[in-house]
């Protein structure tokens, strides 16, 4: 196991970390690439990586890889190490280390001489590929929502990811907003789109728990977001977690924040077990979590 409070060379980079499963972990990453051209910050601290990505300041979308889901992780660092880089680049990198059937372990290291992302491939007797990602400054500080639930009980629900996706898919409307809308009698989620018409789809709690699968409100709430930036929380969920049957957790928290939750493997396919940092075999813990905050729109009478 590794240890960051061993004596380190100078010159020894803040982080060396090694993956295995690289298919997952672009899955992961691509589940907040909402755009071709989009730009990140990297956290890197003792506890794994986070990668945060914005827009316009109403949505953020958050990638956790915890140190647990590597084969292997030393980080020095002091305190938590931050820099900007491409998203797609990242992941185009990422891809370059896979291929159908095949992919050997990645190895990552920050920072490089010049301050890069330095990834190359590890354990294949083939060939090394190598690739380095030029990093900046943040051009700003990531905003960090505290969500905070509204009132004693959490008003929340739990549906399959294939699900919601497909909900969402369905309710678009050019440059139109989404209703959400949670009322505790009858229990019931409904989500609304309007454009030249409209398209109302409800989920009843009691109905149907194979669509919605958990349900806690006690008071109706309704808010409305921007369609863009609701698909963009569903439109990159990877195949993977369709296959899998696996859920989304959604959120109204104080003021209408909406937080959605997505699990996606980082398990090797046809591997029963690996082995992390910690020594452990299993492969049932190996889950990256992708976090979205959405802000409400404003009404007209707050304007």
């Amino acid at each position: 196991m590794s240890s960051s409070t061993s004596v380190r060379d100078d010159d020894a980079p803040d982080l060396v970390c090694q993956i295995d499963c690289v298919h997952g972990m672009v899955d992961a990453l691509s589940c907040v690439r909402w755009k071709r051209h989009q730009d990140a910050v990297m956290e890197l601290s003792e506890h794994g990586i986070v990668l945060s990505v914005e827009e316009s300041g109403c949505l953020q979308g958050k990638v956790f890889l915890k140190r647990e889901l590597f084969v292997e992780y030393d980080y020095g660092g002091d305190g938590r190490q931050r820099f900007g880089l491409s998203l797609g680049l990242f992941v185009d990198c990422l891809n370059i280390f896979s291929s159908p059937g095949h992919a050997s372990a990645v190895e990552i290291r920050y920072p490089g001489p010049d301050m890069q992302l330095l990834l190359k491939s590890v354990g294949s007797p083939d060939a090394c590929l190598y690739a380095e990602i030029r990093t900046r400054i943040p051009d700003t500080v990531s905003w960090d929502y505290h969500f905070e639930h509204d009132g004693n009980t959490p008003v929340t629900f739990t549906a399959k990811s294939a699900v919601l996706k497909e909900t969402t898919d369905d309710l678009e409307w050019p440059g139109s907003s989404i209703q959400i809308r949670m009322q505790p009698d009858p229990p019931t989620v409904i989500l609304k789109g309007e454009g030249h018409g409209d398209l109302q789809i409800e989920f009843p709690y009691y109905a149907n728990t194979d669509l919605l699968i958990a349900f806690q409100c006690d008071h109706e709430v309704s808010y409305r977001y921007k369609y863009k930036f609701l698909r963009a929380t569903t439109s990159n969920i990877p195949s993977t977690v369709m296959k899998e049957n696996r859920r989304t957790k959604v959120s109204i928290g104080r003021g209408g924040m909406l937080k959605i939750q997505h699990l996606v493997s980082l398990a090797r396919p046809g591997m029963p077990y690996f082995r992390n940092i910690g020594g452990g075999t299993e492969q049932t813990s190996r889950i990256a979590h992708i976090e979205f905050f959405v802000k409400p729109e404003e009404d007209d009478n707050d304007a």
